[in-house]
């Protein structure tokens, strides 16, 4: 078993039990995770630059915990390898590194790989891969359920949405008031109740919370093309109707005849909203449709990873 010695700066806390380490194992790697200083192998994360600027993305309420995580690329006493990941709406290139793993679409570089976030939130031990978890919604996601119809249970639920959200800033505010013009909309999340300081300690389990609805309001925290999170496939999976924010790019991911799309019915005020919700055929159409067309595959990222870690020992 050959062993890397790794480490994390600017990253989310829990990297460690992300696809990136599992996998690493998974291919007979020995990770010993050490100071950045000692490291063979160096992940640089999307919070790796501090400063309220750069912090501009972030929702108010939670960027004491990203402050709190930040560090500066610290000197080293020798060349590791620099692998830019990031879970976050930033560019490949926004850091200086040797690989880069993002949302970015059409990146020729070999040393570019696009993997959407909510590809982390996947069941892949039909692959190999285990380990990975999701614990803020309850379940890792099978690609079984997400490329089957949304079905009846989505018709017998209540005509009424979900929207959990930290804070309630442009656009979804403007999104939030246009559904609730069509029907209920409860909230939830650290915007809508002051005890919850994070939405890891939420006190609820998205995936169980979603069940006592129809339709679940999760728009993308940003737009840009290829910038797609776990928000649709997790309401899709819990038998709701998806009604995102998010650019026509989408479908390089998801059918977009399976979730309601927001963002081209900005022109008119999202006037469309009402006859889709209050027209039963249209709603049956919706109930037809798989969210994935295609069954995904980690076995490219894993090849991936696996030139990494040959390149880190090199």
């Amino acid at each position: 078993m050959r062993s890397v010695r790794i480490s994390t700066t600017g990253c989310p806390s829990d990297y460690s039990r992300g696809l990136f380490p599992i996998i690493a194992q998974s291919l007979g790697y020995q990770l010993h995770w050490v100071k950045p200083t000692e490291a063979d192998l160096l992940i640089l994360g999307p919070f790796l630059n501090g400063g309220s600027k750069k912090l501009s993305w972030c929702p108010k309420p939670l960027r004491p915990t990203m402050q709190s995580m930040i560090n500066l690329v610290p000197a080293r006493n020798h060349e590791a390898l620099r692998v830019f990941h990031s879970a976050e709406n930033l560019r490949h290139d926004t850091v200086a590194s040797d690989y880069s793993i993002t949302f970015d679409l059409n990146i020729t570089s070999s040393n570019h790989f696009r993997l959407p976030y909510w590809m982390e939130m996947i069941d892949w031990s039909h692959e190999g891969v285990v380990g990975n978890a999701n614990p803020r919604y309850g379940h890792l996601m099978k690609i079984e359920r997400l490329m089957q119809p949304l079905g009846e249970r989505f018709l017998e639920k209540p005509k009424a949405a979900a929207f959990l959200s930290s804070h309630i800033r442009e656009p979804r505010k403007t999104l939030f008031e246009a559904v609730q013009k069509v029907m209920p909309v409860t909230g939830f999340g650290a915007h809508f109740n002051r005890n919850i300081k994070n939405h890891h300690l939420s006190g609820f389990l998205k995936q169980e919370l979603l069940q006592e609805f129809g339709f679940n309001l999760c728009p993308e925290n940003g737009m840009y093309p290829g910038y797609y999170t776990e928000k649709i496939p997790e309401a899709f999976f819990a038998d709701c109707l998806p009604i995102s924010w998010a650019d026509e790019n989408v479908k390089v991911d998801f059918n977009p005849n399976a979730f309601i799309n927001l963002a081209p019915m900005s022109w008119c005020n999202y006037t469309p909203l009402a006859e889709i919700i209050n027209t039963p055929k249209l709603l049956e159409g919706y109930s037809s449709q798989a969210l994935l067309l295609k069954a995904p595959s980690i076995e490219p990222f894993k090849n991936f990873v696996k030139n990494i870690l040959e390149d880190a020992c090199s």
